[in-house]
């Protein structure tokens, strides 16, 4: 199909970052709001796509801005700031659009053709298995964890390709597939990321057509489908090499979140005083001192490992040169950011004392603090083989059992 070139007012990256930072006081009035209805309000998307940030990395033709992976990170954690479920379901949705972009031509078009703001959610993990027909497939499957299902225009679905119903899976792919083509079955309750409306997608007997198919091989390969009409450089990085920072960009905002608010409340606290003191400033103690201080280090310290490493990752795509075993270390040390991030924290929750134990009193920072626990949890096993990438890499250690890092993990 010929090129189409979206009309779109195009703002610079800084402005795109703070439009994201100005929604956080509406986040943190509606986060108790988002944990009762088990999911992000329409409002709440409709103001951020309003702000322009789900185009952050959207193929120009349709309206995106094309923008680095690291002004794409700043802006997920400038909402997980606000909020962890809004965050988590931004950030996922957002980086959709990169890789929707790796899709066939025929694909994009279905997607943004017509309402260039859709957006999608996802579940990688193989729910069902693709039987090849003539034109295309068909699959039936239920898929898990579908973050911001509730919300999204389509889903991504991972699935396993088999030659016909007699023959095992070959190889794997993703699926795309709109909303009006599943069933979304209601079972999100948890004890935090509840907002995410993480429910479950199932379909029954459905035909796929070929072009709406993203095999694995063409999504690691640096070179998909969609690099053919996407010129920038951003759809020449392989799929793994980049997915992560839709989860890592939003613990750091949850704690930097978590450590705004608590600033905020301690500076304005005193003791209730004991029998023999008087009431006093609760940012004067040394020990809230040193946690605050502790905090904010490890938030910086995470962020800097995420920014490196994307901007590695483009300078590297920039220069015409592949991504990697031996150049991508850095990616799988920034892995550390979910170890490094938690305690930022939890080191200040931990100070709240009574107050943030108390369900009533609706603590915003253990609003802020919940999420980021369940999401440092939800990952913590990928955290281990992706610390061990780095550590492959470095000739003199490759030997061995080393070598389940490029084999148990398609991140490999």
């Amino acid at each position: 199909m010929d090129t189409i070139e979206q009309s779109s007012a195009h703002i610079d990256a800084e402005d795109l970052v703070a439009r994201a930072a100005a929604l956080k006081p509406a986040l943190r009035d509606r986060q108790r709001e988002t944990e009762r209805n088990r999911r992000v309000s329409d409002e709440t998307i409709a103001e951020m796509k309003a702000a322009g940030l789900y185009k952050v990395i959207q193929p120009a033709r349709y309206g995106g801005y094309e923008y680095d992976l690291w002004t794409f990170a700043r802006c997920a954690a400038e909402i997980g700031a606000g909020c962890g479920s809004t965050a988590w379901i931004y950030a996922t949705a957002a980086q959709h659009q990169w890789q929707i972009g790796m899709y066939d031509d025929a694909a994009q078009a279905e997607v943004w053709g017509d309402t260039p703001e859709a957006i999608s959610a996802s579940s990688y993990s193989p729910g069902g298995t693709a039987v090849e027909v003539d034109g295309g497939y068909r699959i039936t499957g239920k898929w898990l964890y579908c973050s911001g299902v509730l919300n999204a225009d389509w889903m991504i679905l991972g699935a396993r390709i088999a030659k016909d119903t007699d023959s095992e899976p070959h190889t794997q792919g993703y699926i795309l597939v709109p909303k009006s083509d599943y069933s979304v079955e209601d079972n999100w309750d948890v004890v935090g990321l509840i907002g995410t409306g993480s429910n479950d997608v199932i379909i029954e007997d459905l035909f796929v057509p070929s072009h709406r198919m993203l095999t694995l091989d063409e999504a690691l390969s640096g070179n998909p489908p969609g690099a053919a009409v996407n010129g920038n450089e951003l759809w020449r990085i392989p799929f793994f090499a980049a997915i992560s920072l839709c989860l890592c960009a939003p613990a750091m905002g949850m704690a930097q979140g978590a450590l705004e608010t608590y600033v905020e409340m301690i500076g304005v606290r005193k003791t209730r005083g004991a029998a023999l003191s008087q009431p006093q400033s609760m940012a004067d103690f040394p020990t809230i001192q040193v946690r605050v201080a502790e905090a904010a280090a490890a938030i910086d310290a995470a962020k800097m490992l995420v920014r490196r490493d994307c901007q590695d990752i483009m300078r590297i795509m920039a220069e015409g040169r592949e991504l990697t075993v031996r150049t991508r270390p850095q990616q799988g040390r920034s892995q550390f950011r979910r170890e490094i991030g938690p305690p930022g924290g939890g080191s200040i929750v931990r100070k709240r004392g009574r107050r943030g134990i108390i369900e009533r009193q609706q603590d915003p920072a253990l609003l802020a603090r919940r999420p980021q626990r369940v999401e440092a949890h939800q990952h913590e096993l990928g955290h281990v083989f992706d610390a061990v990438r780095p550590g492959a890499a470095w000739p003199a250690v490759r030997h061995g059992t080393v070598l389940i890092a490029h084999t148990a993990s398609p991140a490999a």
